[in-house]
């Protein structure tokens, strides 16, 4: 159970909760803080003073004053209105991590629901229900106006939710859960959808992910230096010093580890080679570049995380509301442009490494790791798979954040597209996984015409991992079926868990 009370979630937490269901609660100390705000809210329903949300329409119409009588019927309209997501719907995981992110706020108390809706929120969470969300329609502000209209819409017994992988009634499913609608009181519905929780949510998921993917890539890397028979030197920590960017030495020491007493990098120490190419010897600094990104968005989500990012705010201690633009996406989408550029980064210089065993010229191995040319294709065309996914990281790596199109007849004239750049931020990080794959893929084939010699104590680690999974066969078969092995192994961190068994804990 995870006590809920709106300052100290953790990307841990999130991901507890989304993948692997566990429940949550709220502090006694949140119950408090959510029943002040609404008092405040009560205290001035009956005010002849247009409060935005409250006795105003919204957007444009906040010049419209609405009567007592009405607010109720407002609340609902909002949500029936705003609820104009189109395409596929959003993984439950991510929905599920939303929800958490909409109770954590609301649970800050400056939102001014009631109690008893946070508490049906918690309820849909608890009772496994996953609203059918579709991913696109957000601009990222007024925040996530449309996803989250989606997942109200079932508090309210209307919309969808997914049961047994269809969308089906809202109200079915809760009547199933034995949970009854509810009823919107002033102000509840803005609260409910009024903030940044789908982009944060995809944000928190995807660093979670590309922190697996970093250190993976590490390994990758480390395959490649010796199927490629590469030097340490540009690993020496000494270099790290003198550029002391923590993910650079962080990188270095991952790949000192895995290649520790590698008979492969010891066969040719007192070769003639002088230098290895950028790809090899610029690991640290690009592979570390990405990591410094990575810490850089992590730092940002936990805030958002933990933020109240509604509008207007109801300040408990003198009863004010208070409008202002919290809901503004731009954080999120300033960090999820920059992360996902670093992860495409990886891919970029991991498809370089691809190329290079491929070529026999310039990795000393047979062309295209095929002990039977002609005949045989061997891994020619994984590099051309890899350049693809390379390609089209570059046109999603384009910055969403520069883009911005004005709503509501110019009343939100400056918006974030905060959540397109956190999708586009997850379907690189797929891409990359698979585009690392294709390199484990060709390391270990490059590593099989190196025998006897042995790799490092970590690279053998994960060429007998992957090795297990992925026998090797002289003759030509179909790569896709090894590929999309080697990517499920990474996903679902098996890899890396076999290998930090024997390295101790990789850096990101």
């Amino acid at each position: 159970m995870i006590n809920i009370d709106g300052e100290s979630l953790r990307i841990e937490d999130v991901v507890m909760v989304s993948r692997f269901r566990e429940r949550i609660c709220l502090t006694d100390e949140a119950k408090k803080k959510i029943n002040l705000a609404r008092a405040r809210i009560d205290d001035i329903l009956e005010s002849k003073k247009p409060v935005y949300g409250i006795s105003t329409g919204f957007g444009e119409f906040a010049k419209i004053f609405i009567s007592p009588e009405e607010r109720e019927v407002l609340q609902r309209n909002l949500i029936l209105s705003h609820a104009t997501g189109v395409g596929e719907y959003l993984p439950e995981d991510i929905v599920r991590a939303a929800m958490l992110l909409r109770v954590n706020s609301l649970s800050k108390g400056y939102s001014g629901i009631r109690l008893s809706t946070v508490d049906k929120l918690i309820e849909l969470i608890n009772n496994d229900i996953y609203p059918a969300v579709p991913c696109k329609g957000s601009v990222g502000a007024s925040g996530d106006l449309a996803p989250l209209s989606h997942i109200a819409l079932v508090l309210l017994g209307e919309g969808l939710a997914i049961k047994d992988g269809c969308a089906v009634s809202g109200a079915e499913v809760l009547a199933e859960a034995g949970i009854e609608p509810i009823t919107l009181a002033s102000k509840e519905g803005l609260a409910l959808i009024n903030g940044t929780q789908i982009m944060t949510a995809i944000a928190a998921l995807v660093c979670h992910d590309a922190a697996n993917l970093f250190k993976v890539s590490d390994i990758a890397a480390a395959l490649s230096l010796e199927a490629l028979q590469g030097t340490l030197t540009a690993f020496d920590m000494r270099i790290s010093e003198t550029r002391p960017h923590k993910g650079q030495a962080d990188t270095s020491r991952n790949i000192l580890k895995l290649t520790g007493v590698s008979q492969i990098i010891e066969s040719h120490a007192d070769c003639d080679k002088v230098q290895d190419a950028y790809s090899l010897r610029c690991i640290p600094a690009v592979h570390g570049a990405s990591k410094d990104a990575l810490r850089r968005a992590v730092e940002t989500v936990v805030i958002e995380m933990n933020s109240a990012t509604d509008n207007p705010l109801v300040i408990p201690e003198t009863g004010e509301i208070i409008s202002c633009g919290n809901f503004h996406g731009q954080p999120i989408a300033l960090v999820m442009d920059y992360l996902k550029t670093a992860i495409a980064e990886i891919g970029n210089i991991s498809e370089r490494r691809v190329n290079r065993m491929m070529d026999s010229h310039l990795s000393g191995l047979p062309a295209f790791l095929t002990a039977y040319p002609g005949v045989n294709s061997g891994l020619m065309i994984t590099q051309y798979t890899a350049a693809s996914l390379v390609s089209e990281n570059k046109v999603l790596a384009h910055p969403a954040s520069v883009d911005s199109i004005p709503t509501s007849a110019n009343q939100e004239d400056h918006v974030s597209m905060g959540t397109i750049a956190a999708r586009q931020a997850a379907e690189i990080l797929v891409n990359v996984t698979y585009i690392i794959a294709i390199e484990m893929l060709a390391a270990i084939r490059g590593i099989e015409f190196l025998k006897p010699l042995e790799p490092g104590c970590g690279t053998s680690a994960a060429f007998k991992f992957l090795r297990s999974f992925v026998p090797y066969i002289d003759e030509d078969r179909i790569p896709a079926r090894d590929i999309n092995m080697i990517f499920s192994k990474i996903q679902d961190r098996s890899l890396l868990h076999d290998v930090e068994q024997v390295t101790g804990e990789l850096s990101v």
